[in-house]
């Protein structure tokens, strides 16, 4: 019997995590029924970690690539595809020949249009595309619920990002780090991911007193920790919306071009407009003090 909606995205973790609202409007339109997410393996392991999902499957494992050429379909991906009423791709939508061979695969099927060029927010979009409306919006904003481990009740940082126009300079970051910690002795952790490792010990080396350098734990366990957070640093990153999404009172920096679209779904973040300029740092550390109350 076919039921429930398989999703693919196999973008990586900051698309992701902006699609939670769309999965969970998703869920709700299909009464319930957590939607089976066919992405990379280990954004699929976070979301049911998470709770999002319950179910994921490795985008590249289930002959997908089959659709954008005329070659049979293979079996294994008929038979998986017939398993769902619903079938939702954030991919493929610019091919005509994906299109209409995933629309024979189940009974009800959307290839969503990509991310527009104006300023719509990007988690909007998501849903939009789905065709469920306003109506869940409020529910979808709530932060994902996460147990806390390791912590700590400290300011976490992440001076990384996924290409160099995104990344906001380290003696930025250690103005405004420097700034907390005259006021507050909390402890700082400074989280490392695998391509993190210039932007971290740039950051290091501009500090003075102790920092503990957080190095490419797992998602599930990065979750934890920035859900323990007292609050959160970061800027146009996957992490930094993975911060938001489980919760962690956070301050994100965006490019000027990214703010609008690109700004977390969750209530718990504060976008601020990225400069190279004191006024940037200035405005972090003012919403970084309100965030730990005054």
């Amino acid at each position: 019997m076919q039921s429930g909606a398989l999703i693919i995205h196999p973008g990586a973790l900051g698309d992701v995590l902006q699609a939670v609202p769309a999965l969970r409007a998703l869920r709700d339109a299909v009464r319930g029924a957590s939607p089976c997410f066919a992405g990379q393996p280990r954004l699929g392991r976070l979301l049911q970690a998470l709770g999002v999902v319950e179910e994921a499957r490795d985008f590249e494992g289930l002959g997908l690539e089959t659709l954008f050429t005329d070659a049979p379909i293979p079996d294994g991906l008929v038979r998986f595809a017939g398993r769902f009423g619903r079938v939702v791709s954030w991919f493929g939508a610019r091919d005509t020949t994906y299109r209409a061979r995933l629309a024979a695969l189940a009974p009800r099927v959307i290839v969503a249009p990509p991310v527009s060029e104006d300023e719509t927010a990007v988690w909007r979009h998501l849903i939009a595309t789905l065709g469920c409306g306003g109506a869940v919006e409020a529910p979808a904003r709530a932060p994902l619920r996460v147990a806390a481990v390791g912590g700590r009740r400290a300011l976490v940082v992440h001076p990384g990002s996924g290409a160099d126009w995104k990344r906001w300079p380290a003696p930025r970051f250690a103005e405004v780090i420097r700034a907390v910690r005259r006021h507050r002795p909390l402890p700082v952790i400074v989280h490392q991911g695998p391509a993190d490792r210039v932007a971290v010990d740039a950051l290091l080396d501009a500090l003075d007193g102790a920092v503990e350098r957080l190095v490419e734990p797992d998602l599930p366990s990065l979750a934890a920790v920035l859900a323990g957070a007292r609050a959160y640093l970061g800027g146009d990153s996957g992490v930094s919306h993975l911060a938001a999404a489980v919760g962690a009172p956070s301050v994100i920096l965006f490019p000027p071009a990214h703010l609008r679209r690109w700004a977390p779904w969750s209530p718990t973040a504060t976008a601020i407009e990225m400069t190279g300029e004191a006024d940037a740092a200035a405005a972090a550390t003012r919403e970084i003090e309100r965030l730990l109350g005054g």
